[in-house]
């Protein structure tokens, strides 16, 4: 996998029907190397939303993927209090699946609001 992420003429922005990209299905999934491996590529954009407008870091706070949530943190572009669609955003999405690791990692940013309520 290593070699074919690494490679130039690959595509790492091109979305599927639902506007997703290797970079957000690889978050979402946990798989941080693939997404250290990526988050290196110029053509990523980390905070790039999909149709549902979920940016990377929702779906990987969802899963409890802490691993890629402090990778995405760590870029100045991903904004942990991005909303979806539903207006959900990362720190509800991850305390309502109950992943305490994940909602500590959020709280620690200054920008995250614990009062902000789904809509």
């Amino acid at each position: 996998m290593t070699m074919l992420l690494g490679r130039e003429d690959i595509n790492a922005s091109k979305m599927d029907s639902l506007g997703r990209t290797p970079f957000s299905r690889a978050a979402k999934n946990g798989h941080e190397g693939a997404v250290r491996i990526l988050l290196e590529r110029s053509e990523v954009n980390p905070d790039q939303a999909d149709q549902s407008g979920q940016a990377p870091l929702l779906p990987a706070a969802q899963n409890g993927h802490e691993g890629v949530v402090r990778m995405l943190l760590e870029r100045n572009e991903v904004n942990p209090g991005k909303v979806d669609e539903y207006s959900q955003t990362p720190l509800s999405m991850a305390a309502r699946s109950g992943h305490e690791g994940v909602v500590k990692i959020l709280l620690e940013r200054n920008h995250v609001g614990p009062d902000k309520a789904d809509l």
